[in-house]
């Protein structure tokens, strides 16, 4: 009985054991199907691209004429580079800050759009981590001299209204328009994207909440240790603790989980090609940083009168400051990312448009709030984190919302359509609000 259980067992362990080996080479071949899935995306959302250290981009080597034809006559947007002069002409020809204010707007869209463009350029020839650190910088660099300017002219609200503007318009009207024309080029299924990356920047955007909020919290109950002082002092520090949290981030992102959080190049235009073959620098790496500079000294220039307009603007057409900083002058700050959010999302690449849209919000709200706090702090002016009950209020409401739209990790054309509803909501509000005139500019 024993014997004839013998081979039976023989036999039953030797297939026991042909069944494991092959589930091992299963698993096997199905880690190696996932790590080239997994290359092949990252090679796809540009963390291994051709910027990466495994290989060296080809510098090209322009001439003048070329470099011009590339960088100002290869984009249609450029049509309206003439709007800029434009601008300067009227406000010396004539006493129109209306005009003066809209043409300058319309002139610096195209230049935002070419920002970006640089900025990708360049980071072709300094790697991922830096290029990272480039788009960081020069991400919202239009935003960021706005402010700079406002702050100068002791614009403190301005500069605060621009920069919350900044977040909203991306939180829901960009999230929203990609969610939304996705949805539709996609209407029999939900596109998905990666939960987990879209929990840790929801993190993020409430910490910047709590950093804003606080100091109005502070204000408003009026519990302060030293009245008009303690409000001020907290901004500052919370202002330093938010500009190491991003630090902490970027290096999070970049390096410790380059394989989970591979670094999104924010500023995406029309330009960019699916195939990584494609993917090979237009100018060299001094052109990329001449025309930086160029770009960025051009876009100074304007946003001077831009900033100069604004008050006369609002007085002309009789609209409020707050809609003019909150609503205007972000969309034309953010209109290449508003494209480059829909193309991605129309391509079912749901995460790239994340990475625009969510990662532009915590930008501004990690980085450039707390660094315009601290530029103010150098210059003397009491820009602070207070950003008012009614701003604070609006911001707190926005991220909860985009919070619980990205919990499920999906998206639909019906969830684009109540973030745009929700900022057309925002839009009205700010239509019908105005400073108190103690918080006046």
């Amino acid at each position: 009985m024993s014997c004839c259980k013998q081979p039976a067992l023989i036999e039953a362990q030797v297939e026991m054991g042909s069944v494991n080996d092959l589930e091992q080479k299963s698993l096997f071949r199905r880690d190696e199907d996932a790590t080239q899935t997994k290359e092949a995306s990252l090679m796809e959302q540009g963390s291994l691209s051709t910027s990466s250290p495994g290989h060296i981009a080809k510098s090209p080597k322009n001439s003048v004429l070329k470099s011009i034809k590339i960088v100002i006559l290869s984009n249609k947007l450029n049509l309206l580079l003439p709007f800029g002069p434009l601008a300067i002409l009227l406000h010396y020809m004539i006493d129109s800050k209306g005009w003066v204010f809209l043409l300058s707007l319309v002139g610096i869209t195209p230049l935002a759009e070419r920002l970006g463009y640089a900025t990708e350029q360049l980071a072709f020839y300094t790697g991922p981590t830096v290029g990272g650190l480039l788009n960081a910088t020069f991400g919202n660099v239009t935003e960021l001299i706005i402010s700079i300017f406002a702050l100068k002219n002791g614009m403190i609200r301005v500069v605060q209204l621009t920069l919350l503007g900044s977040i909203l318009s991306n939180m829901l009207l960009v999230l929203g328009c990609a969610f939304f024309c996705g949805g539709l080029v996609f209407y029999q299924k939900d596109q998905v994207f990666d939960k987990g990356i879209a929990v840790v920047n929801s993190g993020l955007l409430l910490m910047a909440v709590m950093g804003i909020l606080f100091p109005a919290v502070l204000h408003y109950t009026h519990s302060e240790v030293h009245a008009g002082s303690s409000e001020l002092a907290l901004s500052r520090f919370s202002s330093c603790i938010m500009l190491i949290a991003y630090a902490a981030y970027l290096f999070f992102q970049l390096k410790s989980q380059s394989n989970s959080y591979s670094p999104l190049d924010e500023e995406t235009n029309q330009n960019e090609e699916t195939s990584v073959d494609e993917e090979e620098p237009e100018i060299s790496k001094w052109e990329s940083i001449i025309w930086l500079s160029i770009l960025t000294a051009w876009v100074s220039l304007l946003s001077g009168y831009l900033v100069d307009a604004i008050e006369g603007a609002s007085v002309s057409w009789n609209i409020p400051i707050a809609f003019i900083s909150v609503i205007l002058l972000p969309i034309v700050g953010n209109a290449a990312e508003h494209a480059g959010a829909i193309m991605f999302a129309m391509k079912d690449k749901l995460d790239l448009s994340l990475g625009v849209a969510i990662g532009s919000s915590i930008q501004i709200s990690m980085f450039a709030v707390p660094f315009c706090v601290v530029i103010g702090w150098m210059m003397g002016e009491q820009m602070d984190l207070n950003f008012q009950l009614f701003e604070t209020a609006m911001l707190f409401i926005t991220v909860i919302v985009v919070a619980f739209f990205l919990q499920e990790g999906t998206s639909n054309y019906f969830k684009g359509l109540m973030l745009i509803l929700c900022y057309l909501i925002v839009a009205a509000s700010f239509f019908v609000h105005e400073d108190p005139p103690q918080d006046g500019i």
